[in-house]
């Protein structure tokens, strides 16, 4: 049977036209002259477009063999791989970011020619401090309090740990906190450190009797809590309540928290204390702060008067210069240098030095798993210590010729006989309390980190010129007693060690540029000499406007005038 058109037509039922025959895509057709259409003639294909279409259909017929194309790509690989040479094969070098590579060495002997043969010196230690605060001039303004105390509150015994200068922040912070609660401060105990390993007493470093008379009218301090209130807790601290207090905490937290306990049990041990109070606090108690630290406290009478006959001994010896010295903290201690992380020139020794260095003093910090340690970056950021070489060169850079005296405080010098070497060239007349003083005049001090310290404490506090190297309590407190002593003006060179490690990394850096550079980074310095205290900064390195007053010089000009 025929299949008919199921369409309705004339009444007639005809049967549907035959399927009109694929038409292949391979094939064009045109018209003849006759009308008629004639397929086009295909060009022969070569043997090579033969085989890749033989090939190709039995792909297409056998899907599975799709599931060895990977053997046989890695299989063509190897082969390929064996027959090429590996000389030729080229080396990607990744170059270190600017900055992040020692190469201080290689600057210094490139620049030593020009350095020794600079003879424009300006007496740059005469001349560096030009800055002045806005036609005035800052004065200590602290105030005793005048009359009695009333009846105490209770004793407050802290415990204050770390270094000379930490140490320095517990004992000041807790003047304070018992001036406002109305406490009797109990003289604080210094807590024994692994790093400082310095067992010295308060009356050991501080004139303790100087500082209980300074601050009798404001804040009671006794040496020891009575004994009928000991017998509560059977003569031991141990078994007095400890407060752990955290760091930073608010004097309201003190008021709200601390004191309730103390009216309870009458004495309060806090312990650790460093660090345990806001920088920001109401005028009253950034008072007690001031007086403690640039008033009552005074070093012991050994420690003052070995670091004021060394100071005299400075001053002598650099009579050229008016009797001014420059101070230099170095921190290229052995400790500094390994929990810096940072790589220098020491090869594997230093490796092995700084990775026993670590492990003696933090057991297991820098080596803990996941942490990842980055020496290069370190640098860019300006975080590794000077070494003696770069402070060296940074001075030169500045103006101070080979002449200048210098006064070093610091601990003992990693591979020191190796370091010290380029900084002793350029700067002969360098010298450290232990060269100044005579060993039977140190003796007594010799195994006393704390006591140490406060000597070069002493000599850097009275230099023309203070240069830090590296942060820490020591600079910190230096800077602002400096500002205390000299009108407000810190005159303390603090470089810029981000721009330092880009200079240093430069060894193609001619003298001209260097010097160039060095000059503005001592502008700087001049100019940030005078700070004002911001929220969150520490008192005792902005010492203005808490501690200090401004004097208006046209104003004073005029009432010293006054009849």
């Amino acid at each position: 049977m025929h299949p008919y058109n199921r369409l309705p037509s004339s009444g007639h039922s005809t049967p549907s036209p035959p399927q009109s025959p694929l038409r292949s895509p391979r094939l064009r057709h045109s018209r003849s002259k006759g009308g008629r259409f004639t397929q086009a003639q295909q060009p022969g294909r070569t043997f090579p477009q033969r085989l890749a279409w033989l090939i190709l259909s039995v792909l297409l017929r056998r899907q599975g063999i799709f599931l060895f194309a990977p053997l046989i790509y890695i299989s063509s690989m190897l082969l390929y791989m064996g027959t090429v040479s590996h000389d030729v094969v080229p080396v990607i070098k990744h170059r270190p970011a600017a900055g992040s590579v020692y190469r201080s060495p290689q600057l210094f002997a490139k620049l030593r020619s020009d350095m020794d043969a600079d003879n424009s010196s300006t007496d740059a230690i005469s001349t560096i401090w030009k800055h002045s605060y806005k036609g005035g001039q800052w004065k200590p303004c602290i105030s005793n309090s005048t009359g009695g105390l009333p009846e105490s509150n209770g004793y407050i015994y802290v415990e204050a740990n770390g270094g000379l200068n930490q140490q320095r922040t517990s004992i000041c912070n807790a003047v304070a906190v018992a001036g406002y609660l109305n406490a009797t401060l109990v003289i604080p105990n210094f807590h024994f450190h692994s790093i400082w390993r310095d067992p010295s007493k308060f009356s050991e470093i501080y004139d303790e009797e100087y500082f209980i008379k300074t601050l009798e009218n404001d804040v009671r301090i006794v040496n020891k809590i009575p004994e009928y209130i000991m017998e509560r807790f059977d003569h031991n601290m141990t078994n007095v309540y400890n407060f752990r207090i955290k760091a930073w905490s608010s004097i309201h937290y003190y008021r709200d928290t601390v004191l309730p306990r103390l009216l309870d049990e009458l004495v309060i041990r806090i312990s650790p204390f460093a660090n345990r109070l806001s920088f920001d606090a109401p005028p009253a108690v950034q008072r007690l702060r001031c007086l403690a630290n640039y008033r009552a406290l005074r070093f012991s009478t050994p420690i003052l008067s070995l670091g004021e006959i060394l100071v005299a001994r400075m001053r002598e010896r650099s009579a050229r210069d008016g009797g001014k010295y420059i101070s230099v903290h170095l921190r290229f201690e052995e400790d500094m240098v390994a929990f810096s992380c940072c790589i220098f020139d020491g090869g594997s020794k230093e490796v092995e030095d700084m990775k026993a260095a670590r492990e003696k003093g933090w057991k297991g910090k820098f080596t803990k798993p996941g942490r990842v340690i980055r020496p290069g970056a370190i640098r860019v950021n300006g975080k590794c210590p000077m070494t003696p070489l770069e402070v060296g060169l940074m001075l030169r850079g500045m103006g101070f010729d080979n002449s200048t005296f210098i006064y070093l405080a610091s601990g003992k010098i990693y591979d020191a006989e190796r370091n010290m070497a380029p900084l002793l060239e350029m700067f002969p007349n360098l010298l450290t309390k232990e060269m100044l003083a005579s060993p039977e005049e140190l003796s007594p001090f010799k195994n006393f980190s704390s006591r140490m310290a406060a000597i070069d404490y002493t000599v850097c506090l009275h230099s023309e010129v203070f240069v830090t190297t590296q942060g820490g309590n020591f600079p910190h407190f230096l800077i602002g007693h400096r500002r205390y002593l000299y009108g407000g003006h810190s005159k303390t060179v603090k470089p810029d060690k981000r721009k330092l490690a880009l200079l240093f990394d430069n060894p193609t850096t001619g003298w001209k540029s260097f010097k160039r550079h060095m000059f503005i980074m001592r502008s700087h310095s001049d100019s940030k000499g005078f700070e004002l205290k911001r929220p969150n900064d520490s008192i005792y390195t902005f010492p203005c406007p808490d501690c200090m007053c401004f004097t208006n010089k046209s104003n004073a000009t005029k009432s010293s005038s006054a009849p």
